[in-house]
């Protein structure tokens, strides 16, 4: 079988044996027309990145807030359970100190 070559599948690997990449014929020697389809998908690209990088940021300022707020929901907390914890033990040590005038006054 004398099949030529593919791009996938060449008949060598060795360039100097290729073909030599003839020149197109549809378009001049030298001339570099510009893709409007690239560019404005390009830019609609970069545009989109930029908008998802501003909303992971954005996601990012939300969590840290809102971790931030339940950091000072849990040290009030704590403030309030100590807070009554010393309110507890004040009251008992004033129960003690009354039963003691007492004591000291029945005798």
């Amino acid at each position: 079988m004398n099949t030529a070559g593919t791009i996938d599948r060449p008949l060598t690997h060795d360039p100097k044996k290729q073909a030599p990449m003839k020149p197109s014929t549809s378009e001049p020697a030298g001339s570099a027309t510009t893709d409007f389809t690239t560019t404005g998908a390009t830019e609609a690209r970069q545009n989109r990145n930029r908008e998802m990088q501003l909303m992971q940021e954005a996601l990012a300022r939300a969590h840290m807030h809102e971790r931030l707020d339940g950091a000072v929901r849990e040290r009030r907390a704590m403030r309030l359970v100590v807070a009554q914890r010393m309110q507890r033990r004040a009251e008992r040590a004033s129960l003690r100190a009354r039963r003691a005038l007492a004591m000291a006054v029945m005798q």
